[in-house]
């Protein structure tokens, strides 16, 4: 069954954000934000201890250092700012994983970083060799065709190419800004055709109206998505069935 993710620990302090524990009942694997974007100590350690018991797949999901902009907003950094943030992160969050002699098994950067470094190689450069340097057999979830997936694998890494159901897509394959108003998918009737056509076809329809191939191995519901929990439950379903 192609594996199901997404995007959790992404409160801070008193504000909560998503429906972790639910949404836990219906993914594959988590990517646990690392308190740069958002998440805090309390929160990493709530999350992880939920996945654990949910007996999922647990990654890192290091972003720029942005609570504000909740990682989303670009900021341009040297490269070997990226490989510091990126090693900072996952440190942080394994701890939280050594204390309970559970593995981490991916790292999926995030938001702006992850844009950035699917079309940017020093930064996809620089987050693949944090990840070689701390700990080389952990998978890499990247966008799928992207720089970031290109350049893991030509560095030896496990890549999971990751494709979105909640997501449009442009004709190069990269996903629609969210600056645009066409960027996300509302309609779970229309996600869910999205992903079979990930699955069945190895296609994705951009917003354009072409037809591009894209891989997929790992599928990516948005934690912070108003639709995210009732659309895991309706992708489970359907990946059973395929």
């Amino acid at each position: 069954m192609i594996d199901l993710n997404c995007d959790l620990g992404e409160s801070f302090g008193q504000y909560q954000l998503g429906q972790d524990e639910a949404i836990m009942k219906e993914v594959t694997s988590v990517n646990i934000a690392c308190g740069f974007h958002a998440g805090d100590p309390d929160v990493m350690k709530k999350t992880v201890d939920m996945a654990i018991t949910n007996h999922l797949n647990i990654g890192a999901h290091p972003g720029f250092p942005d609570l504000q902009g909740f990682g989303r907003r670009t900021i341009v950094m040297a490269a070997s700012e990226i490989y510091n943030i990126t090693l900072y992160q996952l440190g942080a969050l394994s701890g939280f994983l050594k204390a309970k002699n559970y593995p981490l098994h991916h790292v999926k950067p995030h938001g702006a970083l992850y844009n950035m470094a699917s079309v940017n190689e020093a930064y996809a450069l620089a987050i693949v060799q944090a990840i070689k340097d701390f700990n080389p057999v952990l998978k890499l979830y990247a966008l799928s065709g992207s720089v970031l997936a290109s350049v893991g694998e030509k560095h030896g890494l496990t890549v999971y190419h990751e494709v979105f159901a909640d997501r449009t897509y442009q004709a190069d394959g990269t996903l629609t800004p969210r600056t645009q108003a066409n960027a996300l998918i509302h309609d779970e009737k229309q996600a869910v055709e999205q992903v079979l056509g990930f699955i069945q076809q190895g296609k994705v329809r951009t917003v354009s109206g072409e037809w591009v191939s894209i891989k997929a191995d790992t599928v990516c519901v948005h934690g912070d998505s108003s639709i995210a929990l009732s659309l895991a439950k309706r992708l489970r379903q359907t990946i059973e069935q395929v």
